[in-house]
Order: C-alpha cells, then sequence, then structure tokens
C-alpha cells in the first residue's frame, strides 16, 4: 500500500479521525503524520520514509504477530509492550489494514468520550 492509499485508509475509519503533523519543531520529527482518534494517536509514520508505520496494539498478540509476519517490529519510539512497527512495502493490504483498524478501534474504546 502506498502512502496515500494508506492515509486514505486512516481517514476512511470514522468521522473522528483528525491526521496533524505535530512535530514539526523537531529536526528528525518534522515529517512525522499521525492519526489520532479522541485526541489519542493510534498510528503515525515519517512522510519522508514510510518504512515503518507505528500501531497500538494489544500486548498478548504483539509477540505472536511478530513470529508469524516479518514485516512486523519493534515501533518507532514508542514502547514495544503496547505498540508495533509495520513495514507497508512487506505487509500485505489486508493485514495493514486490519491492523490499522485494530489500532484505532483499540485507542477509540480506551477514549471514548463519556
Amino acid at each position: 500500500m502506498n502512502i496515500e492509499d494508506y492515509r486514505e485508509y486512516c481517514l476512511s475509519l470514522g468521522t473522528d479521525v483528525e491526521e496533524k503533523m505535530p512535530f514539526t519543531a523537531f529536526k528528525y520529527a518534522c515529517g512525522v503524520l499521525v492519526f489520532y482518534v479522541h485526541g489519542h494517536m493510534f498510528s503515525f509514520f515519517d512522510c519522508d520514509n514510510f518504512s515503518v508505520i507505528t500501531l497500538k496494539c494489544q500486548p498478548e498478540r504483539i509477540e505472536d504477530l511478530k513470529v508469524q509476519f516479518d514485516c512486523i517490529g519493534n515501533p518507532y519510539n514508542e514502547s514495544p509492550k503496547h505498540w508495533i512497527g509495520i513495514n507497508p512495502d512487506k505487509a500485505t493490504d489486508d493485514l495493514l489494514k486490519e491492523l490499522t483498524k485494530n489500532s484505532y478501534e483499540i485507542v477509540k474504546a480506551k477514549y471514548k468520550k463519556r
């Protein structure tokens, strides 16, 4: 999946999805695009280096996913206990969509507006 298709997919997950580039003041993170639900991150990647997408994941699934799929590894700049990194060039579109939707749903459920 290319960067624009992935961006469109993230935005299609719900009307509550926002995208921002919050790290423009930082030299090495100025190109990071972040997707939020209820004000909390569920996906992000560097627009200048679309080789790792960082996603929230259930801790009990992470090791199995890493063993099962060589496209899944450690996240960029987040805790590997709750986040995964996925290489969009190696991942199938279906896997990338499933894990992105899972991340969105984890964050949405945790921070649901009351």
